[in-house]
């Protein structure tokens, strides 16, 4: 059961404000700058795999400063500044007729969503961890599965009225960003530590998970390289339009979205390795099939398979970086774990669309299960009560 801070008026408003903020997200990388950067401006793969790399790249970049800035500035005027330059990043596409300026646009819509999610992280509190961050990450997949959705309907009819649409939402999560609550996230100055003293302290944190960091990485790179090539491999491939894309992107969402909050109760209850090796290579093993698929039907299939994988890893992968967080410095240490997870994030988009630029659009998902696959296998030989005694 969710603790009542989960039913309180602002954790409401913040839900509204992340399912606003990633449903432009998703709707922006997965669906309306691929197509209308590659069948409208006719820019090359490679050019759309680096606007969504420079994407990542301000939004996990600036995400430690936004962290240490959201522990001991307001809330709620961090978020709304931010909001406000990732809308002006937005509107500017309409004039992003040149490689560059697609990629100037991109990058500030990054930069003013950077600190949106760890907002969300630092609600995040110590009973039942991978429950909580299992309906975090519910909304958080709700607002991307949808955005790609209706893009992709609307894009039958109209680019024009897709773009409009994502600029008045996103005005909408301005204003709801306005009216957030700032939480007792602004500490007494006797509890804050300089910023070197934090360094170090996470420092020593990210020493005792080291392990885990090449994985943290080669997850999200694995994941991001699907991105820019996904609607040309539907297309080209598989022979599906715009509006079956959305079928198979509406069914794996809505099974991730199911999933999570079970699976995060299941590995509450059980414990996380098994969850994250069997998720892992479902995955990998979900992704190879996809790529043979010969109809929409079986597409379906194995993208239900692709979303009850993700809603197994996400929760259980969240709450074991989480106890390793000091609660007193939870935005800037969730600021460094996602820059970390980021890197993956930032370099994957740009390795897809040379992959599939360079060769064809279904080496890159080959690629990414192989990573997956390898990841899955150095779970389930990794010692995780090793991890100082935390329950794994």
């Amino acid at each position: 059961m969710f603790e009542a801070r989960f039913l309180q008026k602002d954790f409401l408003l913040f839900a509204s404000l992340l399912l606003v903020v990633e449903f432009v997200r998703g709707a922006l990388l997965v669906s309306f700058l691929p197509i209308y950067a590659e069948k409208v401006l006719h820019l090359p793969l490679w050019i759309i795999g680096l606007a969504i790399t420079a994407h990542y790249v301000m939004d996990t970049g600036l995400k430690i400063a936004m962290g240490y800035l959201l522990d001991r500035f307001s809330m709620r005027w961090i978020a709304f500044i931010g909001m406000i330059i990732s809308w002006i990043g937005l509107f500017q596409l309409q004039y992003a007729d040149k490689g560059w300026m697609l990629v100037v646009s991109a990058a500030l819509f990054g930069a003013g969503a950077s600190p949106i999610w760890i907002i969300g992280l630092t609600k995040v509190k110590q009973n039942n961890r991978a429950t909580q961050m299992g309906f975090l990450y519910t909304v958080w997949l709700l607002g991307m599965g949808l955005g790609p959705v209706v893009s992709n309907f609307l894009l039958d009819w109209s680019a024009v009225l897709t773009f409009w649409l994502l600029l008045s939402a996103f005005g909408i999560g301005c204003l709801l960003s306005a009216g957030l609550e700032d939480n007792g996230i602004k500490r007494q100055a006797d509890d804050i530590y300089p910023f070197l003293n934090q360094w170090l302290r996470l420092w020593i944190r990210l020493k005792q998970i080291k392990p885990l960091i090449p994985g943290m990485i080669l997850q999200t790179l694995g994941a991001s390289m699907l991105v820019p090539v996904l609607p040309s491999f539907v297309e080209d491939r598989l022979g599906f339009g715009s509006s079956e894309y959305s079928y198979i992107l509406m069914t794996g969402g809505a099974f991730a979205i199911l999933g999570l909050v079970p699976m995060g109760k299941l590995s509450d209850t059980y414990g996380r390795k098994w969850f994250l090796v069997i998720g892992f290579i479902a995955f990998s093993i979900s992704l190879l099939f996809i790529t043979k698929s010969n109809s929409l039907i079986e597409g379906i299939v194995w993208a239900i398979v692709l979303g009850i994988s993700y809603s197994a890893v996400l929760p259980a992968w969240n709450a074991i970086l989480s106890y390793n967080i000091p609660s007193s410095q939870e935005g800037m240490g969730w600021g460094v774990f996602s820059t970390v997870e980021g890197i993956g994030v930032m370099v994957g988009p740009v390795v897809g669309g040379a992959l599939a630029s360079g060769i064809n659009t279904v080496f890159p998902i080959i690629v990414s299960s192989v990573l997956f696959a390898t990841i899955g296998l150095f779970y389930l030989l990794f010692p995780f009560h090793k991890l100082q005694g935390r329950r794994i």
